[in-house]
């Protein structure tokens, strides 16, 4: 991803020099047509085209703050509600991620939503402990994360 990146900026200098135009318009333009080579070229490269990484990040940035928005309404309708109609509880999950980071990174995502909170990993860092706000079923938990932040996280690092 770093070569095709750099390969990139290079072509948007290169661009830049022979036409004489040292501006952001010129940059843009060398850019785009940088993108569009190392696109139609990128059989000859070994790893995905970078802007469908660059996508995915945005998407997972994008579905973080949905969720967090998501869950901090939900919390909030729960505390102003007057009688507290909620199963605290704490359940497994068992993650398909496979490298440290990753594993970190759905840690931090799952902490970062209100309402639920990773606990701990067990020694082969496949199964999470997390302690949810309201527990009324735990197989819409799992599905929620792994058809949530599992699925960005793996469209990101794969």
């Amino acid at each position: 991803m770093a070569f095709q990146i750099v390969l990139n900026l290079i072509i948007a200098f290169v661009w830049m020099f022979l036409n004489n135009a040292w501006n952001g318009v010129g940059f843009l333009i060398g850019y785009m047509l940088g993108l569009l080579l190392i696109g139609g070229m990128r059989r000859f490269f070994p790893q995905r085209f970078y802007i469908v990484r660059l996508w995915a990040i945005f998407k997972l940035i994008g579905l973080l703050f949905k969720e967090l928005v998501r869950a901090s309404i939900e919390v909030i309708r729960e505390i102003i509600k007057p009688r507290l109609d909620i199963r605290p509880g704490i359940f497994t999950y068992r993650t398909q991620l496979s490298s440290d980071w990753e594993v970190t990174l759905l840690c931090l995502l799952i902490s970062l939503t209100p309402g639920s909170l990773p606990l701990e990993i067990s020694g082969n860092q496949r199964k999470l402990f997390i302690h949810a706000l309201d527990i009324k079923d735990e197989d819409k938990l799992r599905n929620d994360i792994q058809n949530t932040f599992e699925k960005a996280i793996m469209e990101v690092t794969r």
